[in-house]
């Protein structure tokens, strides 16, 4: 399967449970990012992202009450580089008590020193190394020699521990499709258990010219497509189809919610329009219709999973047919 069976039965939960208190909107998954420390700059990274200081970084405690007032069943924590959290040992056994799956965002460079020896592997836990292309590229986007090797090795080290790990590649727009399909076979032969390939989104904060147009998305993922026929790609077909431009979905900015040291981000992942103190001024202070709709301009070439992915598993029922593909997609890997 491509994913574990306790993963689908907890989100299937997840959504009767919110389908029989009658909501419409809920979080599917909480970014968590309890710092915006790093030790790397990479050339397509929010500025925000990796310049705060250690001392500014959420206390275990705000941390876990996001968990539990999102609700949501996944939570992704990021960063900042989160193997730089001290208090992450404590963090990922709390949420796992809390039975939540857990993608521990990461790039890789700490998890010898930081984590593997510290946290156990589990079935709950997986760690997922950012990756984006092969060495002379990766290095480049991370704008320090060396980045790929460590990583690559950290991936052997895990897959080697019994961790759960996978790898996500963002795809800009002087990405060779060819090196990120070269990327997929050296993970798969690494013992990587999935990829999430993601299109750049451009920042307010970031800037440079290397993000993607519509069109330019729409030609790359078209051979993303056809490279997860080959590989165990973790976007669902749905999504690939609407990346290369097949097929059209609304947003659903609401399912994944992100808390960070700056408060509770809105009105999405991408997007800091607002920041609330608490869950409920964030939650119904947004206008979820706006920016469901995609007429903002920063929505334009906007195409990242964290909003779309939740409208495909909502389309769902209106089409049976991606129903049935859907399961055997997820039966094939």
């Amino acid at each position: 399967m491509r994913f574990p069976v306790h993963m689908l039965t907890d989100n299937v939960q997840h959504q009767v449970k919110n389908a029989i208190r009658g909501n419409k909107r809920y979080p599917f998954v909480l970014m968590l990012e309890p710092l915006y420390t790093c030790n790397l700059a990479c050339i397509g990274c929010a500025i925000e992202r990796h310049t705060g200081k250690l001392k500014d970084r959420l206390p275990l405690e705000k941390c876990l009450e996001a968990v539990d007032i999102s609700q949501a069943p996944t939570v992704s924590i990021c960063g900042g580089e989160p193997t730089i959290y001290p208090e992450l040992p404590q963090l990922v056994d709390e949420i796992i008590k809390r039975r939540r799956q857990i993608i521990l965002c990461t790039n890789g460079l700490l998890l010898d020193e930081n984590l593997y020896g510290k946290i156990a592997p589990h079935k709950r836990l997986t760690i997922n190394v950012h990756l984006d292309g092969m060495k002379e590229t990766h290095d480049y986007v991370c704008a320090r020699e060396g980045v790929f090797d460590k990583a690559i090795a950290m991936i052997r080290e895990g897959v080697k521990l019994g961790h759960h790990i996978m790898a996500n590649t963002t795809i800009f727009k002087e990405t060779s499709m060819d090196e990120v399909e070269e990327l997929c076979r050296v993970l798969t032969d690494l013992g990587v258990e999935g990829m999430l390939v993601s299109p750049g989104y451009q920042y307010e904060s970031v800037d440079s010219d290397i993000f993607l147009s519509r069109s330019e998305m729409q030609q790359k993922f078209r051979r993303v497509l056809d490279i997860s026929k080959k590989y165990k790609l973790t976007s669902t077909p749905m999504f690939l189809e609407f990346a290369a431009g097949l097929r059209e979905y609304n947003c659903s900015p609401w399912s994944t919610v992100t808390y960070t040291p700056n408060g509770w981000k809105g009105p999405c992942y991408l997007i800091g329009k607002t920041w609330s103190p608490t869950f409920e001024e964030f939650w119904n202070g947004t206008d979820w219709a706006y920016w469901e709709s995609r007429q903002d301009p920063l929505c334009r070439n906007c195409a990242m999973h964290s909003g779309f992915e939740a409208s495909v598993v909502r389309e769902l029922p209106k089409h049976p047919g991606d129903m049935v593909r859907m399961i055997a997609w997820n039966l094939a890997a």
